[in-house]
């Protein structure tokens, strides 16, 4: 069986668009303010970018510890 890399599936841009994708429609759809779907979509995509370096840093240092040993 073939191990899933879940990192990357989370971290890849096809997905974090979905998210956005679907809080957005959802905060239509409850009728939220412009200005505050604006803000939620701000700090989402923010802290998937963060998210998104962290781990692409911490798979680049597993490859290259893998490559020391």
């Amino acid at each position: 069986m073939k191990k899933i890399e879940w990192a990357r599936k989370f971290t890849s841009r096809k997905f974090l668009c979905a998210v956005v994708g679907f809080i957005t429609a959802l905060m239509f759809a409850l009728k939220f303010d412009n200005a505050a779907i604006e803000q939620v979509i701000s700090v989402v995509t923010a802290a998937f970018v963060l998210i998104a370096y962290i781990v692409g840093e911490g798979m680049v240092d597993a490859s290259n510890k893998d490559k020391e040993d």
